[in-house]
C-alpha cells in the first residue's frame, strides 16, 4: 500500500467513470483512500455504462465525483482548490479522447481532451504542489516501431494516429512541466486493456455482442494481427504501486545518447502491458469457448492508424516495483464475458 495513504489521504482520479478510472477508483477506495473523482460523462460510447460505474462508486465511502470538462481550466482549478488538494495529494490523470479510428474524423475531440483539458490539469497540479502526476499513455504511441518487445528506451517519433500523437505530446508536455515547475511525473504507456464494465468500442466488448447476437465480426489484415492484451486488475496495480513510485532526477542521464524513458529531472515513463503478444485469432476463439458459440468472420484488410502488433517490454516496470502482469487472456476472457452477461441479463 502506498505511504500517501498512512492516514486515508485523498488522491485525484480522473477519468472515474471510464473504464480504467472506475477500477482504480474502487480499488483505492477498498484500501482506505479518499478519491476525488472526476469525469465529464461524455457521450462517446454508452454514458448508461459509465453512469453504472458512477453508481457503484458513489455507493463506497470516500468517494467524491465532480462533473466537469477538463477543458474549463476554471473548473478544475476549482474542482482542486474546494477538495484541498495539495502537496500531500496525488493525481492519476486517465481522462481523455480515446480511440484510434475515431480521430480519423474527429480530430479535434482529441486536441480539446488530450491537449487542452491535460494542460488545464498540468496547470491545476502545478499550482497546488501536488506530489506527483501519473497520467495515461499509450502503447499506440511506439507507431512505425516494428522492433519487438517495445521499450520505453525506443524513440517513439513516427505516430501513425492523432491520437497517438497527442499521447505522445503528453509525454513531452510532462517532461516540460517536470523540468520547469519540477513536478514529479510519470507516464503510462497501457496496451490493450479489457475485462469487466470495459469499453464498447473495443475488440473484446465488440466481438462479444456480434457472436451472441449471430452477426460477423470484422478481422482485420487478414487476421495477421497481434495483441499484448493485458487484463484491467494488472493495469490497476501496476498504478497502485506506481503511486509511492515517485520519480526523481537521473544523474545518468547522458543527453549525448538520450533515454527517452528517463532524464535528468523528476521524469519517468513505463509500459504496463501482459509481456505475451496473442494471436487475434486465438483471441476470437478463446472468446467462442467462454461463450459456447463460433464466430462469424469476416477477413478484412488493414485499417488506417493500426499496427499489425504490439508486445511490450516490462522489464523496468518489474525492476521499480515488483510488478508483472500475468492475467492471460484465458483467465480474463471469461471474467468479461461472465460480467456482460450478467449486466446485460442473457445467456450463453
Amino acid at each position: 500500500m502506498s505511504n500517501y495513504n498512512e492516514s486515508g489521504r485523498k488522491i485525484v482520479v480522473t477519468g472515474a467513470a471510464g473504464f480504467i478510472g472506475f477500477h482504480l477508483s474502487r480499488r483505492l477506495l477498498s484500501e482506505g483512500w479518499q478519491v476525488i473523482g472526476i469525469d465529464n460523462v461524455n457521450d462517446y460510447y454508452d454514458v448508461t455504462l459509465k453512469e453504472g460505474r458512477l453508481g457503484i462508486l458513489n455507493g463506497l465511502s470516500g468517494f467524491s465525483f465532480h462533473r466537469v470538462d477538463l477543458s474549463d481550466g476554471d473548473g478544475v482549478s476549482k474542482i482542486f482548490e474546494s477538495s484541498g488538494v495539495n502537496s500531500n495529494v496525488p493525481v492519476v490523470h486517465l481522462a481523455a479522447q480515446a480511440g484510434v479510428r475515431y480521430g480519423i474524423e474527429n480530430p479535434g475531440a482529441y486536441v480539446k481532451s488530450n491537449i487542452i483539458g491535460y494542460f488545464n490539469l498540468l496547470e491545476a497540479c502545478r499550482a497546488s504542489k501536488v506530489p506527483h502526476v501519473l497520467y495515461a499513455s499509450s502503447s499506440s504511441v511506439y507507431g512505425g516501431n516494428q522492433r519487438l518487445p517495445f521499450t520505453t528506451h525506443d524513440n517513439v517519433d513516427h505516430p501513425i494516429s492523432f491520437y497517438a500523437a497527442t499521447k505522445k505530446s503528453n509525454e513531452l508536455m510532462a517532461h516540460v512541466y517536470s523540468y520547469t515547475y519540477g513536478l514529479p511525473t510519470t507516464g503510462l504507456r497501457f496496451f490493450t486493456v479489457y475485462g469487466p464494465w470495459g469499453r464498447p468500442d473495443m475488440a473484446l466488448f465488440i466481438f462479444t455482442k456480434a457472436i451472441l447476437e449471430g452477426k460477423p465480426i470484422k478481422v482485420f489484415n487478414y487476421g495477421d494481427m497481434q495483441r499484448d492484451f493485458t487484463f484491467v486488475d494488472d493495469i490497476v496495480e501496476g498504478i497502485t504501486r506506481l503511486i509511492d513510485k515517485v520519480p526523481v532526477a537521473n544523474p545518468a542521464w547522458d543527453g549525448m545518447n538520450p533515454d527517452p524513458s528517463i532524464s535528468w529531472i523528476p521524469y519517468q515513463v513505463y509500459n504496463i502491458g501482459n509481456h505475451r503478444s496473442e494471436k487475434l485469432l486465438e483471441f476470437i476463439s478463446v472468446i467462442e469457448e467462454s461463450l459456447g458459440r463460433k464466430a462469424i468472420i469476416e477477413l478484412k484488410p488493414m485499417q488506417p492508424g493500426d499496427v499489425s502488433a504490439t508486445f511490450a517490454d516490462i522489464d523496468d516496470l518489474h525492476r521499480d516495483v515488483g510488478f508483472s502482469p500475468k492475467t492471460s487472456i484465458r483467465e480474463g476472457i471469461p471474467k468479461f464475458i461472465d460480467w456482460y452477461l450478467d449486466y446485460y441479463k442473457l445467456s450463453r
